[in-house]
């Protein structure tokens, strides 16, 4: 065997898989209850955490939280079931080769984007240490020295909901995504009492997460159409409503819920649905797949939210890489989920300030967050050769 041909096979084995591990904790919404329409109700959620090891010893990290069992399909409970079930398929291979991880977890399993994504994270994260480099470099190269932030304020009376606004404008904070899907008029009441509370440099979401009934949606968007600020997020459950609720007001119309895949967002982009989408990592199956429709929203001029269903540290860690790596002019906002929970794996890192959000580990190697094992406890279930 040639000097060359022995460098090449060194470098391959030392980024073959060798070791999964499958965790799981609960994270805690650090303001109580984190109420939605529909009288969806979260106070804590369980985080699945995938940990790979390579052959040379490299630990990669991800992680996946989805929002309760009735926002989007799959559970908390559902994501290590559903990493079992490939797991051994990915013994062996690169983690370098992310295109080939993605095809063996979809060729093993139909479907379970989320569950996916984790592993997919946690191997992004080792290709980064591998070469040295941020994942952030690796999806194309930083394009922010920060990041703009927003926060989701949960379903609840006009009084409650301005005061959390207030709160988290006195933090520095100036965009604001507001829980509605409720009855129409309340909705706008509690909208109109935001606009009054903030100023001309603040952006205001009303977002239903599918909440309205069509007919309800075409009432609430007459309602809020002179309000200049306000942009109308997922009305109704189906891209088919959103369109019939986008035709009869002027408001701009923010895509969330739908945007599942490439073909979904094309089929929206086609329609003229949108200004913006909602990319969220774990809904596409990780950062790979998250990567291919940001791309393609850069291509098309589609601005984006880059964000996730819920997380901790390490969901913050990866959607700040892949918002860092973003066109600055069609980044609306990130959200750190991290400031959100009360529990915190990777020392709460990265960081937001006054409504901004750093990117973590600056020019470490990977996401750039030095996770706490012990904080994660016993796998659940661990797969190797």
């Amino acid at each position: 065997m040639s000097l060359q041909n022995c460098n090449m096979w060194y470098i391959f084995a030392m980024s073959r898989i060798e070791r999964i591990d499958v965790f799981s904790h609960e994270l805690t919404y650090a303001h109580g209850d984190y109420v939605m329409s529909g009288g969806r109700t979260i106070r804590t959620l369980l985080s699945t955490v995938v940990r790979v090891t390579t052959e040379s010893g490299v630990e990669g990290f991800g992680e996946v939280c989805p929002l309760g069992p009735n926002y989007l399909p799959g559970y908390g409970n559902g994501a290590p079931s559903v990493i079992a079930e490939f797991a051994h398929a990915l013994i062996g291979l690169d983690v370098e080769n992310l295109n080939l991880i993605n095809h063996t977890m979809d060729t093993a399993l139909t479907g379970h984007a989320y569950a996916k994504s984790a592993v997919d994270i946690s191997c992004w994260d080792a290709f980064g240490k591998l070469v040295g480099q941020p994942v952030y470099t690796l999806l194309g190269g930083r394009r922010h020295d920060d990041l703009p932030l927003y926060v989701a304020v949960p379903l609840d009376s006009t009084e409650e909901m301005v005061k959390h606004v207030a709160a988290r404008k006195a933090e520095g904070t100036s965009r604001f995504q507001l829980k509605v899907g409720a009855a129409p008029h309340d909705d706008a009441a509690r909208v109109s009492a935001i606009v009054s509370a903030t100023d001309a440099s603040d952006f205001i979401v009303a977002d239903a997460n599918c909440g309205w009934r069509l007919q309800d949606a075409v009432i609430a968007a007459r309602l809020l159409n002179d309000f200049d600020r306000v942009y109308l997020e997922q009305p109704c459950r189906t891209l088919e409503e959103c369109l019939i609720v986008r035709d009869r007001t002027t408001l701009p119309m923010i895509l969330d819920e739908v945007i599942v895949d490439p073909q979904a967002l094309l089929r929206a982009y086609n329609a003229k649905a949108m200004e913006a989408i909602n990319l969220k990592v774990s809904r596409v199956g990780g950062l790979t797949k998250a990567k291919f429709m940001r791309d393609l929203c850069e291509v098309l001029g589609v601005r984006m939210t880059i964000e996730d269903t819920w997380g901790g540290d390490m969901t913050t860690a990866a959607v700040s890489h892949l918002a860092a790596s973003t066109e600055p002019d069609l980044l609306f906002a990130a959200s750190y989920m991290n400031d959100w929970v009360l529990e915190h794996t990777a020392g709460y890192s990265p960081r937001s300030h006054e409504g901004r959000g750093s990117i973590s580990g600056a020019n470490a190697s990977g996401l750039g967050i030095n996770v706490d094992s012990a904080s994660l406890g016993q796998p659940l279930f661990t797969v190797t050769a």
